[in-house]
């Protein structure tokens, strides 16, 4: 089965979180507590996410006491190839394909070797034609987008 790491999967919404932030304007920074607090993902986890986005170049962070992250890109600009090569390194089916790390016990007497690279290469692109953009879905109503104790009315 392949599976994504929860680490990839969390990075996806840290990404997403940080374009819905209000308002939308260039100066407006989230921190990593408050991403946490909001999305549900424990605190260490979203600061371990955003470092390697950063390094990534899909967010930069600001220091300070006004610091915190944003988007360096629209997510229309980040497919999630690029995601999952910044959170789990190169996109990599077997250990033989181009990328891959490790070697292989039967490497020498393989009969498909080098043929892996064909369905690596059509999940990379497949993978790599989808957008953060694609993946926020504008269909799914309000009241399920933000979290149950915004929701709450004001007593």
């Amino acid at each position: 089965m392949l599976r994504l790491s929860k680490l990839t999967d969390y990075a996806v919404v840290v990404l997403i979180r940080l374009a819905e932030s209000e308002p939308a304007t260039d100066d407006r920074v989230q921190t990593s507590p408050g991403i946490a607090a909001i999305t549900g993902v424990p605190e260490p986890t979203v600061a371990k996410v955003l470092k390697a986005l950063a390094a990534a170049d899909m967010v930069t962070s600001q220091r300070g006491a006004r610091g915190g992250y944003r988007l360096r890109r629209g997510l229309d600009a980040i497919s999630v190839a690029d995601v999952i090569t910044a959170i789990d390194g190169p996109i990599a089916l077997t250990a033989c394909v181009d990328g891959g790390t490790g070697s292989c016990d039967v490497q020498s007497l393989c009969a498909v070797k080098g043929r892996w690279d064909l369905v690596n290469d059509a999940i990379q692109r497949s993978l790599g034609a989808i957008t953060l953009a694609d993946m926020r879905c504008a269909s799914i109503p309000y009241a399920f987008r933000v979290p149950a104790f915004a929701a709450l009315p004001a007593e």
